[in-house]
């Protein structure tokens, strides 16, 4: 395990971690996120060991544009309204997977969460890893999320590759939203006025 400060050299080091199968732990404008390739399949088994995750929870994937979204899943006309006024940003959005191998591997069941995280860093670490990182919390499973370096466990460390470490962030999860079913599934970041102020229409909530 080795840790850096994130810059150029250490993104580009970390993504060829990635792309060679291996975890990483890195900050953004939410929580350090666990990261691997959502492609690699073995990957994505150790990163479930590592958290003590339920296997009946897919993780949840950051992208580094719309684009890169629209690679692969399906948005709908009010998901697109929310992406318009809170991307990038603290809003992962449970939206209808269309990628046949990612829903395989992750076993998604054809719904996955994604967001574009608002830290141009973590923007890049992403793009540099193909456009699409895992992005679940480096956190074991039930645990309080790390806002730093300093706060994740240390039974994390001792099977990540590489920490790439951006100081403090600002400590708060994403809120995740289930559109189509008019659910607020977490509250973090965007609060429940806000989401139902753009649609205009209430939304339930089911909390984690």
């Amino acid at each position: 395990m080795t840790i850096l400060n994130i810059d150029e050299y250490s993104i580009e080091l970390a993504s060829k971690y990635v792309k060679e199968g291996g975890i990483i732990i890195y900050p953004t404008d939410t929580v350090y996120g666990l990261g691997c390739d959502p492609y690699n399949n073995y990957a994505i088994k150790r990163v479930y060991e590592i958290k003590g995750r339920e296997k009946g929870k897919p993780l949840p994937l950051l992208c580094s544009s719309i684009e890169d979204v629209r690679r692969i899943g399906e948005l709908n006309s009010d998901e697109e309204k929310l992406i318009k006024k809170l991307w990038p940003g603290a809003l992962t959005l449970i939206i209808k997977l269309i990628d046949t191998k990612l829903n395989d591997i992750l076993e998604a069941n054809y719904k996955i969460g994604v967001r574009i995280p608002n830290n141009p860093l973590t923007l890049k670490l992403v793009k540099t890893c193909g456009g699409i990182l895992v992005g679940t919390s480096a956190n074991l499973s039930g645990m309080k999320s790390a806002k730093s370096v300093k706060e994740l466990d240390k039974r994390l460390l001792e099977d990540v590759e590489i920490i790439l470490d951006g100081g403090e962030s600002k400590g708060v999860e994403s809120s995740v939203v289930d559109v189509k079913r008019r659910k607020i599934v977490r509250e973090g970041y965007v609060k429940k006025y806000e989401i139902e102020m753009i649609l205009g229409y209430e939304f339930n909530c089911n909390y984690l």
